[in-house]
């Protein structure tokens, strides 16, 4: 998708967007977010490029040749995450660049973009782009962005898919559960005896998770966090759940936890 502003730059055409002082605002909030572009050089920009989507839990791989259906294309990063099974492929362009890009490029990787498959193309551009740049990205599947920009609207969405990865693995943990026998869960901690309510319940983990995952799905927040929960798991929680990272971070250890205590039982079920 485009976006609805861009970048200050020297060339002050009518083909070019742009508005003064959004680039160092943008800057100065990527800044106060933890984010630090400081590259003075196209590999450095690349290197940032790729740092910058592994600091999101994403793969990402610099000078890439994939081989598509009619040639080969050498890619700046290759960016890969895995969403419910599903390897998502992600084609990035660094344009480390003075002058704002054009929409000759725009469709330029439009074209790599469908001849390897991906799902989606991203050229990122500290300088701006051109308007008809913009307007050739805004009816395919290449973004253009920035760095800075990124870094200020993408967590929360690359949240969201890790939300669904780990939502999918919470419904594993419970039908890996229920196929262990009760006997073997109680011996391997998985699950309290009669009578012994403060014990771990793999169970209840996964109930839990659910229904937090569940609220965070449907952009429930901020999300209060029940203490009777706090008190039964293994882990202690935040009062509120802020936004989809936060909820990534409070439930992610604990099913950590649950596939490790899983993967102790089944063993034992296979060793006995």
């Amino acid at each position: 998708m485009g976006h609805q502003f861009l970048f200050p730059t020297a060339v002050t055409s009518p083909s070019v967007y742009w508005r003064a002082g959004i680039a160092k605002v943008i800057q100065e909030i990527a800044r106060a977010r933890g984010a630090s572009f400081v590259a003075t050089d196209w590999k450095g920009y690349q290197e940032e490029t790729a740092e910058f989507f592994r600091s999101l839990g994403l793969s990402a791989s610099t000078d890439v040749t994939l081989k598509g259906v009619r040639t080969t294309h050498d890619v700046d990063v290759l960016v890969t995450i895995d969403v419910a099974g599903f390897s998502v492929k992600w084609i990035v362009e660094c344009k480390h660049w003075k002058d704002p890009v054009n929409k000759l490029h725009i469709m330029a990787l439009r074209e790599i973009v469908a001849d390897l498959g991906a799902d989606r193309g991203i050229i990122l551009c500290e300088v701006g782009f051109q308007s008809g740049a913009i307007e050739a990205a805004n009816l395919t599947n290449v973004q253009v962005s920035s760095l800075a920009e990124l870094s200020i609207e993408s967590k929360d969405a690359v949240a969201s898919a890790r939300l669904r990865d780990l939502f999918d693995r919470t419904e594993l943990c419970r039908n890996r559960y229920w196929d262990i026998p009760k006997g073997i869960r109680i011996d391997t901690g998985l699950r309290p005896d009669l009578g012994d309510a403060d014990v771990y319940s793999g169970a209840f983990v996964t109930e839990v998770t659910e229904k937090y995952l569940t609220r965070a799905f449907r952009g429930i927040f901020p999300i209060t966090v029940d203490p009777f929960d706090t008190m039964r798991l293994s882990r202690p929680l935040p009062e509120i759940l802020a936004n989809p990272g936060e909820v990534l971070a409070a439930f992610g250890h604990i099913i950590v936890e649950l596939e490790e205590k899983l993967n102790a039982a089944e063993a034992a079920m296979q060793s006995g």
